[in-house]
């Protein structure tokens, strides 16, 4: 049998990159899944895919930083699947500059969609897993849902020129081991994984013209340097960046019965790069 069957999932930011691969995977287990883009394309493209291979899953698209965002996410999923078991808090992107030249734009960016969006999904699942779990302990079953809150090593150890999305990263672990504590005695594992150098179009190799993405409107530099992720590279004992698949990975294992037991952590998914 498959080790999420039955289950319910709630991926933001899954339509592209470490999201997609994560949906995938949740997906390929047997949960049931609410993918989430900024865009319609690429998450209406994930639920045909899973589809395809036989799974459950339907579009909530829309941006993670709208105010009611979260109640209405929680909502879709409650309301197509009749549950929620999974919660993986990835959507985000990176916005850098020094501090001196850094705007309260930038720094306000990142806190709304690493910190204040995830607060607001898990607040707007608060209810619900509270009154599921008194009914299935009602009814003598036990069951443990799983949070995965995604951060990075940036969030770990800092990392130059974003000192906005390190704090943003940095804050997500405090909330991940505070909702351990208030969760616990509902049977909700609240965990972080927090990814280095992974293969994304955020870290793409800086080719003759710089990459954009585009945020709301605001279009957003991307990519790195080739001689800056040659020298990641090199300090990365397993010797490369790591795939989407692999971070997915990560994920996966803190969602599966086998971490029962498992909560309040911070597992590093970084070929052991400390920086």
């Amino acid at each position: 049998m498959s080790k999420l069957a039955g289950k319910v999932a709630l991926v933001s930011g899954s339509g592209r990159g470490i999201g997609r691969a994560i949906a995938l995977k949740l997906a390929s287990e047997g949960a049931k899944v609410v993918v989430n883009d900024l865009d319609d394309a690429p998450a209406n493209e994930v639920v045909a895919e899973i589809k395809a291979a036989g799974g459950e899953a339907i579009a909530f698209n829309g941006d993670v930083t709208a105010p009611d965002f979260g109640d209405r996410f929680v909502g879709a999923a409650i309301e197509a699947f009749g549950g929620l078991d999974i919660i993986v808090n990835n959507a985000g992107y990176t916005w850098d500059s020094t501090i001196q030249k850094m705007t309260d734009a930038q720094f306000q960016a990142m806190v709304d969609v690493h910190m204040l969006a995830p607060f607001r999904i898990l607040r707007a699942a608060a209810e619900p897993i509270r009154v599921l779990a008194k009914q299935e302990k009602a009814e003598g079953r036990s069951f443990h849902r799983k949070v995965v809150n995604i951060s990075s090593i940036a969030g770990l150890y800092g990392n130059a020129g974003q000192v906005n999305y390190s704090g943003a990263k940095a804050a997500i672990v405090g909330m991940t081991q505070t909702l351990a504590k208030e969760w616990g005695r509902y049977g909700v594992n609240v965990n972080c994984v927090a990814f280095g150098m992974i293969e994304t179009r955020l870290t793409q190799a800086i080719e003759t013209e710089q990459a954009t993405i585009d945020v709301g409107g605001q279009e957003l530099k991307v990519g790195i340097q080739k001689s800056l992720i040659a020298t990641f590279n090199a300090l990365i004992p397993l010797g490369r960046a790591g795939t989407t698949e692999e971070a997915a990975g990560a994920v996966y294992l803190l969602c599966i019965p086998e971490s029962d037991y498992i909560s309040g952590q911070t597992v590093v998914a970084g070929g052991g790069l400390v920086i």
